[in-house]
């Protein structure tokens, strides 16, 4: 959701006459889009801020923002800790980022604007020109379609740096995906807190429906999501995995912990059982479906007994990827007020034990794909491609394409010999040959059942 943003930011200040650049020495305004989800994260923030500061010695001139939820939840406050600060814009204030902007060139204020929207509106929504589009020429693009979140999980600063749960209408999101295909984008990954909640409190379609509607639009070729909470994932969303073809067989669904103690001081309102059910019935409806998830370590009271559930919770599973965090306050959340913390040596053994449990699991999951063909939608060069091209080495490595399967799984090639260009947006079938830790590497088919859509 920041990358998707930063793209709106962008986007917005492209009329103002701002390029970006990859240099910070070059810059006239530097932004940070902020996270505050974990700790690490805002720490991150004010390490970058840090850096930033000898830039703005040095050219007073340049203007220096921050947005983003550590923006929405710091506000005023972000100015008087950082002196060379002249703007803090939260979640909903994207849209009005250019005419603040505007004003600091002209008056060299500085501004807060933390406001929240009560609903959706045309300034939150990206540019549908292509031409103005940053992501122009990319295979893959981002679609929010919500925003906000009405669960309030106890450990989840959420609801407080982006709002209350509101949907955009279905139309705007279909307008906005025509515009990314019209630009070369293939694949959509449809955005927001809970997505499995769309619409219902606005009386809009459902998300399954949604889904289908997206599955219409010619020249699009896949479709992903994400995030999905277990307690409201419907029969007729995981029927969508069977019945909507363009919808990658591939769903993140979050679980946190695997004891239902855990869980309810959580207030995730769902069990362990109920969870198991929900991936037993996606299992069926759709037997090859990759299940990834998120889990905590340490939360607050949780027993050596509690997180083993955790550990057999994923030994049931046997997840494809994890993410995986030590538990860390948040300001507001409630579980910052639960006594009884975890102390951080235990948290930190545990979440090893986790990272390693998973690693067994992707591994045993890679390593089952070596010798099959799968179809792989081509993102570009792979980032160790770019950094051999850079340094103008000459490599088969230099020419290493990215791709990703249906299921997720990132696969990196070489062209070969074949003498039909490969080109970004393509899905082309690749006979996996080797297994990493967290990629596959293999060799494409020559010629054979290549997907090129329009400019891809």
């Amino acid at each position: 959701m920041n990358v998707y943003d930063s793209e709106r930011i962008s986007e917005g200040l492209r009329p103002l006459g701002y390029e970006t650049t990859p240099s910070l020495e070059a810059a006239d305004l530097i932004i940070a889009n902020t996270c505050a989800i974990r700790e690490k994260a805002q720490q991150k923030v004010f390490s970058f801020l840090g850096r930033v500061s000898r830039l703005k010695r040095e050219r007073p001139g340049l203007i220096v923002g921050v947005g983003g939820c550590v923006a929405q939840q710091e506000g005023e406050k972000l100015l008087e800790r950082v002196p060379h600060l002249d703007l803090v814009f939260g979640t909903h204030a994207v849209g009005r980022l250019p005419q603040m902007i505007g004003q600091i060139e002209s008056k060299r204020c500085r501004m807060v604007d933390v406001d929240m929207c009560e609903r959706i509106d045309e300034p939150l929504m990206p540019c549908e020109n292509e031409a103005c589009r940053p992501d122009s020429g990319k295979a893959t693009g981002f679609v929010t379609i919500m925003q906000g979140c009405d669960n309030y999980c106890t450990f989840c600063v959420v609801p407080y740096v982006r709002g209350r749960e509101m949907s955009r209408r279905p139309e705007d999101i279909i307008r906005e995906i025509k515009a990314l295909v019209r630009s070369g984008v293939r694949e959509v990954t449809l955005l927001g807190q809970n997505v499995n909640s769309y619409g219902k409190k606005e009386g809009l379609c459902s998300f399954s429906d949604l889904l289908h509607r997206v599955d219409e639009i010619p020249e699009l070729l896949r479709i992903r999501f994400t995030t999905s909470h277990p307690k409201d994932l419907s029969n007729d969303l995981m029927d969508a995995f069977r019945d909507v073809d363009k919808l990658c067989r591939h769903i993140h669904l979050p679980v946190q912990s695997g004891s239902d103690r855990i869980l309810r001081r959580m207030n995730r309102k769902y069990s362990q059982k109920g969870y198991l059910e929900k991936v037993e019935r996606l299992r069926a409806v759709c037997p090859d479906i990759a299940i990834s998830s998120d889990m905590i370590a340490g939360f607050p009271r949780e027993t050596r007994a509690d997180f083993k559930e955790t550990l057999d919770l994923m030994k049931t599973v046997e997840y494809d990827s994890l993410f995986a965090f030590k538990y860390s306050d948040r300001p507001n959340a409630a579980a910052a007020r639960f006594p009884d913390k975890i102390p951080e040596d235990e948290k930190l053994e545990r979440l090893q034990s986790l990272l390693e449990l998973q690693a067994h699991y992707t591994a045993k999951k890679n390593r089952a794909m070596i010798g099959s063909t799968e179809r792989v939608l081509v993102e570009g060069l792979s980032r160790k491609s770019e950094s051999i091209g850079e340094r103008h080495l000459t490599s088969d490595i230099w020419h290493q394409w990215t791709g990703r399967t249906s299921t997720n799984k990132i696969v990196n090639f070489v062209q070969g010999d074949d003498s039909n260009p490969i080109l970004a947006g393509q899905i082309i079938p690749v006979r996996i040959d080797r297994a990493l830790a967290h990629s596959l590497r293999g060799k494409p088919l020559r010629g054979e059942g290549r997907e090129a859509m329009g400019n891809g």
